[in-house]
């Protein structure tokens, strides 16, 4: 017995006991609708259900977002529960005890049925009528339908909001953690509408509920008191009509602030402002309506025949309430017109060293509208973009690239801007703040109302259009971005698109600092002794070229080093390297152990080609015109057949073949990835779709 004691009271204290609430809970409401109470314990019950509903009104109202109160669908059903016991717990009372006085059931019913009506229960039948009716047909219904609807929608729009979170999780605009939590929360925020939707029935059940039990109540207490009491019609009807209105009114006014409550939750929009805030500053924040309001209120005022009074003094209050809010926005625009200019800067009459200012390695220019993307003192959203852009290549690509300068460029449009790569444009594009833009991502299910264009990074169809058919676009399939993404996932193309060039020796020197601190000998071994800093620049530039990462520079600098003795060649050092870093190359390529399937060169044309780079070293140069434009027109044709049966478009090479053929056929088709055989690891099958300079 002591032991059980002890694990009990170890239970209790390690916090637990919050896990019995909610069972204890329900088994309370549940036994409320079986077991007697007295009238203090109903009074009590009586008066949490009230606390409880206003609780419930508050939380609603001070939410963000529909997702900061998710327990709600099942806080409606307790609380309908809890009403649906009392009543039964009530009419136990009444009908055991009616005939003893208006007090019989507790003081609660007894204030309600007389303080509230008057102790007229005519009007307290029509007072409860009234109020049934609001939450049954206007509210609960409203609602019941908001959620329904946004259920639908919340799930037709999931493949979209899915495609966006993907979207920028591959342009490194959020991580993993990140994107998990997004998937999460669109996930929550189907089955929140879903429950609520659901638990809107429970609501409307309660209403019905309601009216049903008056009128039971009614009738059972006259029988009662008529039969079993010997009390006269007419008192047993006021008497027991009384107790009943009581009670209708003691749960019905609890029902209708959990109703409105709901309707609160599911009819807002997401912001960063609680009901209260939105309310006053949009309803209360315009000074021309308040004007207004007050100059139609003062008109009505003093037409003959009207409450002349009350008109007035609501047009004074709206009129003194509109001067305050207007005196108090001019005195926040003069206190920014106060704020003193930056004084001219003195001007240098002789040119210096100052005046040669460096070409930044990478560069965006905006227009004057796209400034509150990029300030600082704004929070500008693209700012954070670019960094985790930034960190993203870094991981990805295996280097820390050069920052990007940001700056204002009054020449552009005002929605424009342009990237730049060591002062020269790279690329161009528009953005609009507050809309969005909607791609095509070739399977959409119809149009949308908006401005056409095509996605600056990709160049695929799409739209500008309003943030309100954000929904709508999901729906049809589209890809939605806000304005700061579109940039953001532009300049991140670009970026990769450049990444040889943005490797420097400033940047591999960089590199090899950091690989020195976990392996000092490798690095130190390697560079000078064995290669120069520029050769070892060079032949990460040629991997990188080819879009091989060197995040496994453990691997790229032993074989450097390996090799180093018997050749400075970076290309020939490119080579080794790449056969070292064959699984990955192959991996990137064919993810998981699925089967290479790649295109090939018949066997005579690679003799041809071998004894061409033989002669002259140069494919192009060493075969003729007609073969060359041949071998490039077939090799388009063959790469665009592999991609369209959804395979990528590889060409398997000799080795000696293999770097000379890359970049010349790299004009043909721009995504072509030539690999040699060596760089299949054994492990791989290999299997040949297309022969490329088979006669046929």
């Amino acid at each position: 017995m002591n032991q059980t004691l002890t694990d009990i009271r170890k239970f209790l204290l390690g916090g637990n006991a919050r896990l019995l609430v909610a069972p204890l809970l329900i088994v309370m409401i549940l036994a409320m609708m079986v077991l007697p109470l007295p009238t203090f314990i109903l009074d009590l019950s009586f008066t949490f259900n009230i606390a409880l509903s206003i609780m419930v009104l508050l939380v609603a109202m001070y939410t963000m977002k529909p997702l900061d109160f998710s327990a709600f669908p099942t806080v409606l059903l307790v609380t309908t529960l809890l009403r649906l016991s009392l009543n039964v717990a009530s009419t136990r009372v009444i009908f055991l005890h009616g005939h003893t006085g208006p007090g019989a059931a507790g003081e609660v019913i007894e204030a309600f049925g007389h303080f509230l009506v008057g102790g007229n229960y005519t009007v307290g039948i029509i007072v409860f009528v009234i109020l049934t009716v609001i939450n049954f047909v206007v509210i609960t219904k409203g609602a019941g339908r908001i959620a329904e609807v946004a259920a639908r929608f919340t799930l037709d729009a999931m493949p979209g909001k899915q495609m966006a979170i993907d979207a920028d999780l591959n342009a490194g605009l959020i991580g993993e953690d990140e994107a998990r939590k997004r998937r999460a929360e669109i996930s929550q925020e189907a089955d929140f509408f879903g429950s609520m939707d659901g638990a809107s029935k429970f609501v409307r059940g309660d209403a019905i509920a309601g009216i049903l039990i008056l009128l039971i109540n009614i009738i059972g207490g006259l029988i009662v008191g008529v039969v079993l009491h010997d009390m006269a019609v007419g008192e047993a009807a006021r008497l027991y009509t009384l107790l009943t209105i009581g009670d209708g009114l003691v749960a019905q006014i609890p029902a209708l602030i959990i109703s409105t409550a709901a309707g609160l939750v599911v009819s807002r929009v997401n912001t960063n402002e609680d009901i209260g805030k939105q309310f006053s500053s949009q309803v209360f924040g315009n000074t021309n309506v308040l004007f207004l309001t007050a100059a139609i209120l003062g008109g009505l005022g003093v037409i003959p025949g009207m409450p002349n009074f009350v008109f007035l003094l609501l047009a004074s209050c709206f009129g003194m309430f509109g001067y305050y809010k207007y005196k108090q926005n001019s005195l926040a625009t003069a206190v920014v017109a106060d704020v003193p200019a930056a004084a001219p800067p003195v001007e240098n009459q002789e040119a210096s060293w100052s005046d040669v200012a460096p070409v930044d390695v990478l560069g965006l220019e905006v227009g004057y509208r796209l400034i509150p993307l990029v300030d600082r003192g704004q929070d500008g959203d693209l700012l954070k973009r670019i960094r985790g852009l930034r960190k993203k290549f870094a991981q990805d690509i295996g280097f820390l690239s050069a920052p990007v300068h940001i700056r204002d460029n009054l020449e552009l449009k005002p929605n424009a801007y342009r990237i730049t790569l060591k002062g020269v444009e790279v690329g161009r594009g528009e953005s609009f703040p507050g809309m969005l833009l909607a791609i095509n991502p070739g399977r959409v299910s119809g149009t949308l109302t908006g401005v056409q264009t095509t996605d600056p990074a990709f160049g695929l169809p799409a739209y500008w259009i309003d943030v309100g058919l954000r929904e709508q676009a999901h729906v049809l399939g589209y890809t939605v971005v806000d304005a700061s993404t579109v940039v953001a996932t532009h300049l991140n193309h670009l970026i990769l698109s450049h990444a040889t060039e943005l490797l420097g020796r400033q940047e591999t020197q960089a590199l090899l600092d950091h690989i020195a601190k976990d392996a000092p000998k490798l690095v130190e071994d390697l560079v000078p002794k064995l290669l120069s800093l520029s050769t070892v620049q060079r032949a990460l530039q040629g991997l990188l070229e080819e879009g091989v990462n060197i995040r496994d520079m453990r691997t790229i600098i032993e074989v450097l080093a390996e090799h180093a003795p018997r050749t400075q060649d970076p290309i020939e050092l490119v080579s080794h390297v790449r056969v070292a870093l064959s699984r990955s190359i192959v991996q990137q390529i064919y993810p998981g152990d699925s089967e290479v399937q790649v295109m090939a060169l018949d066997p005579s044309l690679e003799r041809m080609l071998a004894q061409a780079v033989q002669g002259s070293g140069n494919v192009a140069g060493g075969i003729e015109p007609g073969l060359a434009d041949a071998l490039l027109r077939e090799t388009a044709t063959a790469a665009q057949r592999q991609e369209d049966v959804g395979l990528p478009a590889v060409l398997l090479v000799p080795g000696n073949l293999r770097w000379l053929l890359s970049r010349f056929l790299r004009r043909a088709w721009p995504t072509l990835k030539v690999i040699a055989n060596s760089e299949v690891p054994d492990s791989r099958t290999i299997k040949v779709t297309t022969i490329i300079g088979a006669k046929s």
